[in-house]
Formats: structure tokens, C-alpha cells, sequence
């Protein structure tokens, strides 16, 4: 159908169902979804039209369901349809016409009329959406009485973190790229921005990576030639840290696919690292290491401002596998560290039994975080961790989810 604009619709209904139905993640889900758009601006539009409706599914569907007679089943087609639309219309600020002109092909042979009744009696009535996304009852529950604030943090998709190769030239960076920063090191851009144009990508003198997730590294401090282990390591921002703060860095990744990616982001900004292609479950070391810095797997519900699926495709039996599977490479990285040397746990996750709880049962003497090591309005726990969310640094653009505890082990 040639029909500027449907195509992607299309696809962000295939990407939709995807994650509602089959529980993939939108990155996973991308490359069946979008094979079809040729074009960069199509793939992006379908990315987008699936983001927003993710983001603000349970507002979206109370909307639908207030404009029915009867309650649409929830993987009815039309519903699916009617979500696009509406993301189009009140999140892309497509004009209602052009959004009637590229969502109720979607329904050739199917409730069209139906779908066009709803949509105009919405934009009849003037409906809005509230100011911040309206959470699933369950995320609610898990994230108690910060789910309020964190669903506010949600509401826009997060700003261009980049992570700079030399925190010395911080200030030249920022002027050149017209950025912001929150700490050495560190530099903000708006979202949107295209990073392969960008001043300095080819000599590599910065890589994408969110003011939160470049916290863990930051905690280890210079390297000095020490040697430190990565472990769960790809695409790599934290190896790259380490590296460019004088660590001799081991590797460690059991995704061929990720570990591409990192090597490619070692040979883009110089810098070195040991790289090896293992299961840490399996894996052993031939002697212990001064530093391990265990960003272990979790379910990502911390990164909900650039992967909202994870407000959906997320629950108790993905988190207990998750927590299972921390705790043995927790278990194992603990016994890899030398006599005084540190080890950082991290998790992008918000949910305590991937963070808290995990820090709470290794026994190994804490290394208490201080305020003096995070940007400004950050501050540590009572118990000397770190826990970050979407709401925190609001009035600067925000960050992701993180967990993130220390250990130093006595000599």
C-alpha cells in the first residue's frame, strides 16, 4: 500500500506485538519488525510510534476503553491500531487526518469503522494525556512509594549521555559539542542528536553511556597500572572507563554478538583491553585480580526512559532468575579479588531483590560510597550504596535506574 507513512505504522504494530504477545524486547523484536523499511526515518518513526505507545499503554487503553461500549479484548488488532494512532496524534503531534490516513489501513478487511468512531470521538472530546505515564498496577507495587516520582522521570525519552575518553578536557568538549556537564568526564547533549556526525566520534574521543551506568567504573578510581577484571563486560562503556583511567582491563563477555561490539569500540577510541568470550559461570582466572567490577545481567527495568517495554515484559519470575543468576556470579566474583583490593557490584535494575538484597548478603567489609564521588544531587544510602532512578537529576535531564554497592577486601 503506498501510503507515506503506513509502512512504519505497520511495523510498529509488528513491534508491538512482539513484546506484548511474545515478551521480546523491542531490541530483539527490531530486526524481523523493521526488515521491510528501507529507509532510516521510517525505521526510526516505527521505533518511536511503539516507544510512546509502550510508555503510555496503560494511559492509552483506559482512553480506548472510555470510548467504547464495549471493552476491546486486549489483543484485539483494533486496539493495537488505536494505540498507534493515539500515540501519533498526542505524543508525535501527527494531525488527526494524517493519523486517519495511515492507521486504519492497518485494518483493511477489519473494524475500520470502529477504529475511525473511536479515534474522532477522542479527538472530539479534546483527550489528553496526564503528565506523567500512569504505571501498571504491578511495577506500582514493586516500586512502592517511589513509583510516582519515577513514572514523572519516565514521561520524555532520556537526553545523549557521552562519556568522555580524558575527564581533563571536559570543558573543551562541552564547549565544542555545545553540551552540558554533570561531572568530569561527563557531557549531556539533547536527544536526537545523530552520534556518527558528531565532533570526535571518529577519533573516539567519547562513547555513548548514561550518566548512571558510568557510575560503577568511577567508583574503582584510577588504575595506576593495577589490573582489573570486567566481567559481563559488553558492549564495553565500563571497559572503556577503565581503561582510560589506567587500568590493565580483563574482559570478560559470553555474547560473540556484544563482544564485536566492544572490540569495535576499543579500536575506535584507542584504547586496550584483555577481551575473552566466556561464561563467567564457567570461567576461572589464573590469579586473583586488584579490582572486579560486576555489572551483572538483571531485567533493565532501570533503563524504562529508553526501553519501555520493560514496564510490560517484566515480573516476579523474570526478576527471581535474574536474582538467581546474580547471586552465583556475585558469589564467584567475590573470591577473584586480592588481598585489599575492591570489588563494585552494579545492576540497572530498580527492583531490590536485583540491589539491595543482593548487597545486603555478601559478607565481605563494605567500602562505603561518599557523596564526594557522584555528581551533585546524588547521595549514597545509610548503608553506603548507591541506588539511582529516573526521577533523580529531573531538572537536568534525569538518568537511568542503577544499583550499585562496593566491598573492599581486608589484607
Amino acid at each position: 500500500m503506498d501510503i507515506p507513512g503506513f509502512p512504519a505504522r505497520k511495523a510498529a504494530l509488528r513491534l508491538l506485538d512482539a513484546v506484548l504477545r511474545r515478551g521480546e524486547t523491542l531490541d530483539q523484536a527490531g530486526a524481523a519488525a523493521l526488515s521491510a523499511l528501507r529507509s532510516g526515518p521510517d525505521k526510526a518513526l516505527a521505533r518511536a510510534l511503539a516507544g510512546e505507545v509502550l510508555r503510555w499503554l496503560t494511559d492509552l487503553d483506559a482512553m480506548i476503553d472510555s470510548a467504547t461500549r464495549q471493552v476491546l479484548p486486549g489483543d484485539a488488532k483494533a486496539r493495537g491500531v488505536l494505540q498507534i494512532m493515539l500515540a501519533g496524534w498526542l505524543r508525535l503531534e501527527t494531525p488527526p487526518h494524517a493519523v486517519i490516513a495511515t492507521g486504519l489501513p492497518l485494518l483493511t478487511g477489519g473494524p475500520r469503522r470502529l477504529a475511525h468512531g473511536v479515534f474522532s470521538a477522542l479527538v472530539k472530546r479534546g483527550a489528553a494525556l496526564p503528565a506523567a505515564p500512569t504505571l501498571p498496577d504491578a511495577v506500582c507495587e514493586r516500586w512502592g512509594e517511589r513509583a510516582a516520582a519515577i513514572a514523572a522521570g519516565l514521561a520524555e525519552p532520556p537526553p545523549l549521555d557521552l562519556t568522555l575518553r580524558d575527564p581533563a578536557a571536559t570543558a573543551e568538549w562541552a564547549d565544542r559539542l555545545g553540551g552540558v556537564s554533570l561531572m568530569p568526564g561527563h557531557l549531556r547533549l539533547p536527544r536526537g542528536t545523530a552520534i556518527e556526525n558528531l565532533d570526535g566520534f571518529d577519533a573516539g574521543a567519547w562513547w555513548v553511556q548514561d550518566l548512571a551506568a558510568s557510575l560503577p567504573a568511577r567508583l574503582l578510581g584510577k588504575g595506576e597500572g593495577r589490573r582489573v577484571l570486567d566481567l559481563c563486560a559488553a558492549p564495553g562503556g565500563k571497559t572503556l572507563q577503565l581503561a582510560a583511567a589506567g587500568w590493565q582491563v580483563t574482559a570478560i563477555d559470553a555474547s560473540a554478538k556484544r563482544i564485536e561490539r566492544m572490540e569495535a569500540n576499543l579500536a575506535r577510541t584507542g584504547l586496550a583491553a584483555k577481551v575473552i568470550k566466556a561464561d563467567a559461570l564457567d570461567w576461572l582466572p589464573a590469579e586473583p585480580f586488584d579490582a572486579v567490577l560486576l555489572d551483572a545481567p538483571c531485567t533493565a527495568t532501570g533503563t524504562a526512559r529508553r526501553h519501555p517495554d520493560v514496564l510490560h515484559r517484566i515480573g516476579p519470575r523474570q526478576i527471581a532468575e535474574m536474582a538467581e543468576l546474580q547471586a552465583a556470579l556475585l558469589d564467584r566474583a567475590s573470591g577473584w579479588v586480592k588481598p585489599g583490593g575492591a570489588l563494585v557490584f552494579a545492576t540497572c535494575s530498580l527492583e531490590r531483590a536485583e540491589g539491595e538484597e543482593q548487597a545486603a548478603r555478601l559478607t565481605l567489609p563494605p567500602a562505603p560510597i561518599t557523596a564526594a564521588e557522584l555528581p551533585g544531587g546524588l547521595a549514597p544510602t545509610a548503608q553506603g550504596w548507591l541506588r539511582t532512578d529516573p526521577a533523580m537529576l529531573a531538572e537536568a535531564g534525569g538518568l537511568d535506574g542503577f544499583f550499585v554497592a562496593r566491598w573492599h577486601l581486608p589484607l
